[in-house]
């Protein structure tokens, strides 16, 4: 079976930043899927967070249905939900425990669009012709290759976002993720969160922003972003961040790392979904995820950064949005952000990642908020 992942696709940012709403990217992927028997949309795939699912879904029409119709009939997707699009299997995860304690939820379960919500219904009416189902928390592409959207791993990082601050308040609230993890156990950490962010986005309204519709991104920019130098604006703010990381580390909420630079993000992201793995129990040689951003592992990455201690391989396909300030100085598509990465995989034989958009030109997949 030829299957194809994406990941990130975050259709519906304000900002237009999502490149599958740029004629030429959406092209390309849907050339990439000629042949392809499963398509794994890994997370993220719709921007919920940034006003009502409905503004969402309105951009992501057009890209859902060019993606059905080149994949065909004989086709299938699979769509797993990640921190930004949970809303896709929040109410059948709820719905689970209707009645009785449901069974734990396993590493895969299945389940069909209409019974996840009327979002992912919404979707796979879009895909039609090809077949269509939901995964959660992740599914398992081979006996040996795992994949999953990577939220999970925000539980265990030093990165102080806001989205890590709300896990471990939550952690203190109630109670410690243990050794020896479920899926029941992150899910009781992250989805209070994300259940908050959603019923916000939905309340928005052109004078209000959502409580999701800020962004990591200007904060990062400000401390270690390319073309301020050394200022005493910028060393000011980097004091104040320090100071603040100090003092959510002695609140209990740590151990948080002040330190936000990309080499920084990227131990940091790796070293989570690492640890997600092992309290998992996650056999899998192979463990593909998004959640990120950070495209992996590319030409001049240490290869023990992209290995568990277990000797699992982490991969991961990267986004389908161009951040201008994550881009650097790197020759075009070579960004370890930059967008358009898939991850390939046959029947056999190591996962391989694609970089389908290296080749188009950054003016073209600027969305406006990001000129």
């Amino acid at each position: 079976m030829r299957t194809l992942v994406i990941s990130d696709l975050h259709l519906g940012l304000r900002t237009a930043a999502d490149v599958l709403r740029v004629p030429q990217a959406l092209e390309v992927l849907c050339a990439r899927l000629d042949g392809v028997d499963r398509l794994v949309l890994l997370g993220d795939t719709l921007e919920l967070r940034h006003g009502p699912a409905r503004d969402a879904l309105a951009v992501a029409e057009p890209a859902m249905r060019a993606i059905g119709t080149a994949l065909g009939s004989g086709a299938e997707v699979v769509i797993l939900a990640g921190n930004h699009d949970h809303a896709l299997v929040a109410g059948w995860l709820d719905w689970r425990g209707r009645r009785d304690v449901p069974q734990p939820l396993e590493l895969e379960q299945r389940v069909a669009p209409q019974h996840a919500s009327w979002i992912a219904k919404r979707l796979a009416g879009w895909l039609a012709p090809a077949a269509v189902e939901i995964a959660y928390p992740g599914v398992w592409l081979r006996d040996d290759v795992y994949a999953m959207h990577g939220h999970y791993l925000d539980v265990h990082c030093t990165i102080p976002t806001a989205e890590v601050l709300a896990a471990r308040a939550m952690g203190r609230m109630v109670g410690a993720l243990p050794a020896a993890a479920t899926p029941d156990d992150y899910e009781a950490l992250l989805a209070p969160v994300y259940a908050w962010i959603h019923a916000s986005a939905q309340r928005a309204a052109p004078t209000r922003r959502s409580a999701g519709g800020g962004t990591a991104i200007g904060v990062w920019n400000e401390l270690e972003g390319p073309g301020r130098g050394r200022t005493p604006r910028r060393a000011a703010m980097r004091n104040g961040f320090r100071v603040a990381v100090a003092a959510a580390n002695r609140a209990g909420l740590g151990p948080l790392d002040p330190n936000i630079s990309g080499p920084a993000m990227r131990r940091a992201g790796l070293a989570g979904i690492a640890e997600v793995a092992g309290r998992l129990g996650l056999s899998a040689a192979h463990l593909i995820c998004g959640h990120t951003h950070r495209t992996g592992m590319l030409p001049g990455d240490d290869a023990a950064e992209w290995r568990t201690a277990a000797g699992t391989t982490l991969h991961n396909p990267g986004p389908w949005v161009y951040e201008t300030h994550f881009m650097g100085r790197a020759p075009r598509g070579e960004s370890p952000y930059w967008p358009g990465g898939v991850i390939a995989l046959g029947d056999d034989g190591r996962p391989r990642l694609e970089r389908l958009l290296g080749d188009v030109p950054a003016a073209v997949l600027q969305g406006p908020g990001q000129r």
